[in-house]
């Protein structure tokens, strides 16, 4: 069965802003470059070919921090094709979630590779190399610590501080047993088994991260880039300056952000400082104006925020687009004039793909329930009305019409005002004695059919289980453990960063 493709206007799922910016609105057209089609990378590369890539640099530090890495003859060719300017990169990133975290982790991922292979199609002349950039840098532990699996949490407990990415692994082996435990036996158990051992003896979590993003979509070319990197940062010196010790993308973004915020809700916070000082263990914000022989002496010791972080992204890659999150496009959005002020090129911003996992078998039995996929993204309690509703037709709407239309005639008939408040007192009256009747035959018809309102909150728990989309709740494991390597596959199949539609994908 292939999937099903459901309009975002149709289930109002996304933000305002993203919304808008899927229908290409007018408000919002000075907030970001090139709108994500096709034809538009076409101006997109001849923009980034005017712009200064360390390209040598680039392809050395690539070079080095994959060097431990088994990577595919496809991946290394493309590192290498990166010293050519008929090379571009489309990238994606996330934080260092432990197992890959929620399930949107592998669609940014499928998507940045998909739309590689689209531009590949269309212009074949060109090289386009997907890339993940790890967010290495971050510090939220809290968030990356953790995986739902099988309605259990499996945590990692750690008091290590400072950049997740530096955290060393030295009491993982604990979490790799409570997953063990879970995973259970099997050849696919078996396979990512092996691969999580793999990864998680590595030195630090950056190192097990890129192992097992590797290990996974090593034959799609995939290129995995580390952005705490002394080489890398030397080239984003001059703008590290500029806002630690003159704060001058504050004015900017500040602006830029007032103005995104008249009409949509600004993602990030804006500071007059926008870098954290990095050391063993720690990770703080600069709150001073530091000296310029310290920045030029150590900048693998600062690390850009989340709204100068794309400008550092921008600055060392050859990029055409960045892939990310409603929440991502919103904060990129923020940064247009930052970006116009270094004149470096604005990347298209493309919405990942969004999914919901689900079987053939469970499409029937929606089907036989009497609804179609959009309803459950409604409340489950309006599903059960509508169910009883359909089932026993019991709504008393049309009575309730027909008993105002029998009032209205009555007070025509007396035509007499002084008649009208006790004629309207008695409609009243009449009216809630129907309202609660309905209430309480909707009560019996729902006791009669409690099998399938079972049925119908077992299916939207497994489309937003603990309330919360499906995507960003569970992790791959259970399917990887089902479907083996043909799952990543069947993403790959069916993800299209250029269709922007909410996906429901049948396994």
């Amino acid at each position: 069965m292939s999937s099903i493709k459901i309009p975002y206007r149709k289930i109002n799922f996304l933000s305002p802003l993203v919304q808008d910016y899927l229908s290409e609105s007018a408000e919002l057209s000075s907030f970001y470059g090139r709108y994500n089609t096709i034809d538009s990378f076409h101006n997109q590369m001849e923009e980034k070919s005017q712009f200064p890539i360390d390209r040598m640099t680039l392809v050395d530090v690539l070079k080095k921090q994959n060097q431990a890495i088994d990577l595919s003859d496809l991946t290394q060719s493309n590192i290498e094709s990166l010293e050519s300017t008929d090379t571009f990169t489309i990238t994606t990133g996330h934080q260092l979630c432990i197992f890959t975290g929620p399930l949107y982790f592998l669609y940014k991922i499928v998507s940045t590779i998909n739309l590689s292979l689209a531009l590949k199609e269309k212009y074949p002349s060109k090289h386009f190399v997907p890339v993940f950039w790890l967010a290495s840098e971050d510090h939220d532990f809290d968030e990356i610590n953790h995986i739902n699996l099988f309605s259990q949490t499996i945590r990692w407990d750690s008091s290590q501080g400072g950049a997740v990415g530096r955290n060393n692994l030295s009491n993982f082996s604990s979490v790799l047993e409570d997953l063990n435990l879970l995973m259970g036996k099997g050849q696919n158990a078996e396979r990512l088994k092996a691969i999580f051992y793999k990864a998680y003896s590595s030195a630090n979590l950056a190192l097990a991260t890129r192992v097992l993003i590797n290990e996974l979509f090593k034959d799609d070319g995939l290129v995995i880039i580390d952005g705490d990197d002394v080489h890398l940062k030397k080239s984003f010196v001059d703008i590290m300056k500029k806002d630690i010790q003159d704060h001058s993308f504050y004015p900017l973004i500040a602006s830029q952000s007032e103005k995104l915020s008249e009409n949509y809700k600004a993602q990030a916070y804006v500071r007059e400082c926008n870098f954290f000082q990095l050391e063993q263990g720690s990770r703080n914000r600069v709150l001073d104006r530091l000296g310029a022989k310290e920045i030029d002496s150590n900048p693998e010791k600062f690390s850009p925020n989340v709204l100068l972080r794309p400008l550092y992204q921008e600055m060392i890659l050859p990029n055409l687009a960045y892939i990310g999150g409603g929440a991502e496009l919103s904060y990129w959005m923020q940064l247009k004039t930052a970006f116009k002020s270094e004149h470096i090129p604005f990347p298209i911003l493309v919405l990942r793909n969004s999914v919901i996992l689900t079987t053939p078998s469970l499409i029937d039995k929606i089907n036989h329930l009497g609804f179609s996929f959009e309803d459950f993204f409604g409340s489950e309690s309006d599903l059960h009305k509508k169910y009883v509703q359909n089932q026993a037709n019991i709504s008393l709407e049309s009575q309730v019409e027909s008993l105002g239309e029998i009032f209205h005639s009555i007070k025509d008939k007396f035509n007499d005002k002084a008649y009208e408040p006790m004629i309207d007192a008695e409609h009243q009256r009449q009216k809630k004695s129907l309202e609660n009747l309905s209430k309480k035959l909707h009560k019996v018809e729902k006791q009669k059919h409690e099998v399938a309102l079972s049925q119908i909150s077992k299916i939207k728990t497994s489309f937003f289980p603990n309330r919360i989309l499906q995507e960003r709740y569970n992790n791959f494991i259970p399917y990887y453990l089902k479907y083996g390597d043909n799952f990543i596959k069947k993403l790959k199949e069916e993800l299209n960063p250029l269709d922007t539609n909410f996906v429901v994908l049948p396994l």
